[in-house]
């Protein structure tokens, strides 16, 4: 005596002679030929860079992605360096494979630290080959560390000194009681790359005062203040 089988629950039968299943399945079938065919079109070679990496502007405290396109059957090893020294995967540098023919590099937390130039390595059994592009990176202006205040004696020489930073390099002035300094052979300041010196030789009493050093560039402006006595 034969088993009578159960009928299959609601909804998990299929009418073939139903054209949405026709359609579906034909659906189906042509992405499946279509993704076999683009492997199959794919030949083993060493890897080629189809999309040039380009330089980024790194702001201080956001982030920045270098990014190519690639070709590469079989798949590349992909090594990321900066000026030479390779970078590995973590929270400060990020690998990142967005697609198949897509590799890219996210720096986290941008100081200016990070400026510099930057290369991937794609290999695989077949070859090998290289992109380089530099990151450039944007420091408000800022003083580091303001001048000291000071007493002098008349006739001697008064040094204010202040530390600086930004990129690209603030410009530089300093003001006496609110106005600016104009520069002579008794009163000048100097600017360097971190830091700015204002000279005052032969200390007159008219010298004392509230002295400011202040920087801009194009993403923000800082100052600090100095008392000078001359005795």
């Amino acid at each position: 005596m034969s088993k009578v089988k159960p009928a299959p629950p609601p909804g998990c039968t299929l009418n073939i002679s139903d054209p949405q299943v026709q359609e579906a399945a034909v659906r189906i079938q042509a992405s499946y030929r279509g993704h076999r065919s683009r492997k199959e079109l794919r030949e083993k070679g060493p890897p080629k860079i189809l999309q040039d990496l380009k330089d980024v502007v790194l702001v201080e405290g956001s982030a920045a992605k270098l990014e190519c396109r690639v070709s590469a059957f079989p798949d590349p090893f992909i090594v990321w360096s900066k000026d030479g020294k390779e970078l590995k995967d973590g929270p400060k540098y990020r690998y990142v494979f967005e697609d198949p023919d897509f590799v890219a590099l996210v720096v986290r937390d941008g100081v200016l630290a990070d400026l510099g130039k930057y290369t991937v390595s794609i290999k695989n059994p077949f070859g090998q080959t290289y992109g380089s592009a530099c990151i450039l990176v944007e420091v408000p202006a800022k003083v580091s560390k303001g001048p000291d205040n000071k007493k002098a004696k008349r006739g001697t020489t008064v040094v204010l000194k202040a530390e600086i930073s930004g990129e690209p390099p603030p410009d530089v002035a300093w003001l006496k009681d609110g106005d600016d300094i104009e520069e002579d052979d008794r009163v000048f300041f100097d600017i360097g790359d971190t830091n700015t010196i204002l000279t005052i030789k032969n200390a007159k009493l008219t010298d004392a005062g509230k002295y400011e050093v202040f920087v801009e560039n194009n993403l923000g402006t800082d100052q600090s203040f100095a008392r000078v006595d001359i005795l």
